[in-house]
């Protein structure tokens, strides 16, 4: 038998978007005799089976949001959700609050989580906003819904992100003129991370357009949640020409980075600088102190809070906001050396 479609797929063989669809299904707004129309054969060819929460929200209000974010051991989801929990409080509602573990196929159980919770929204991060089940999910509940840090590559979804591969650029940038050429990224993987691959992308378009070839580039890949950088770190810091500067997509890879210089004899930033991404309030009362992007993640917060609820109350209109980056100086940037160290290479 086959498989049914997903409401984007029924948008777009009667030719209308997923709201106007959700709208048709739920029987929460307006929708022309004639769409109507084209939807019901879309749905019929189809075989789609809408969930019918999104109904009961309509009729049976809950004042809880949902709220899925990729870890709890990060801090900066956790300014994130206090910013979102003061705004959710303003308007007397409560936030169910669960994590993915950067895991794609836990995202459907915590989404499934909140839906048996009857939320009335939710506000999330993904670990790829442009091939996410989970959002299918949502899509096909009726539920409406934020992105948070995604890259904002979707027009259909409400989203609040910052230029992730703008900011890794000028951090990049930041370090080529203090004199680093031999710089190496320490990225989380890809694959649980769209933010990661944007900030792969402004790290590599940096050494491109100051004049480092290819060659010069160094990714190492690592889970975010149990990074295993004892060995990775060493076996960089073993090779001719090591890096002298490392850029980190979260800081939390960047104190790992650190911690596993130090324990290798090697001095930041005297031997090598390290940069990391996030601004996590403990990075400034590390010694060294770590240079950092500061994502502005409490304001994050609290707009997509109340955004979402006035999505819910009245309806609003899809919205994308980019919030400015800036950079934290920190005493774990510093110059170039102008030696390597002894029994490294100098090209």
């Amino acid at each position: 038998m086959r498989e049914a479609l997903t409401i984007r797929e029924v948008a777009k063989i009667a030719g209308v978007s997923i709201a106007t669809v959700s709208r048709a299904v739920n029987e929460s707004g307006p929708v022309s005799s004639e769409t109507r129309a084209a939807i019901n054969r879309a749905i019929k060819q189809s075989g789609f089976r809408p969930n019918n929460i999104g109904r009961q929200l309509k009729t049976a209000r809950t004042e809880t949001i949902g709220v899925l974010v990729p870890s709890l051991k990060n801090p900066i989801f956790a300014d994130a959700v206090n910013g979102l929990e003061q705004a959710a409080g303003r308007q007397g509602y409560t936030v169910l609050l669960v994590a993915s573990g950067y895991r794609a196929e836990k995202e459907l159980s915590a989404i499934e989580t909140c839906l048996r919770s009857r939320v009335e929204g939710m506000v999330l991060t993904v670990a790829d906003e442009n091939n996410s089940r989970a959002l299918e999910v949502l899509n096909s509940a009726g539920i409406p819904y934020v992105l948070m840090f995604n890259p904002a590559k979707r027009r259909d979804v409400s989203s609040i992100s910052i230029d992730n591969r703008g900011a890794a650029y000028d951090l990049v940038s930041s370090l080529i003129e203090l004199g680093h050429e031999r710089i190496a990224m320490i990225a989380g993987r890809r694959s649980e991370s769209d933010r990661s691959a944007e900030r792969q992308a402004g790290y590599e378009s940096a050494l491109r357009d100051h004049g480092l070839s290819h060659a010069h580039a160094t990714v190492v890949e690592v889970g975010f949640e149990n990074p295993d950088l004892a060995s990775r770190i060493a076996d960089l810091e073993q090779r001719p020409g090591a890096p002298t500067a490392y850029f980190c997509s979260t800081d939390m890879l960047a104190m790992a980075v650190i911690r596993a210089l130090t324990t290798l004899g090697r001095r930041v930033p005297d031997d090598v600088s390290v940069v990391g991404f996030d601004g996590i309030a403990i990075g400034a009362y590390l010694a060294p102190s770590l240079c950092t992007v500061v994502q502005p993640a409490e304001t994050m917060g609290l707009w997509a809070a109340s955004h979402l609820l006035a999505r819910i109350s009245n309806d609003e209109a899809i919205t994308h906001q980019i919030l400015p980056h800036r950079i934290r100086p920190g005493e774990s940037r510093g110059p170039a050396p102008r030696a390597s160290a002894p029994g490294k290479d100098n090209g």
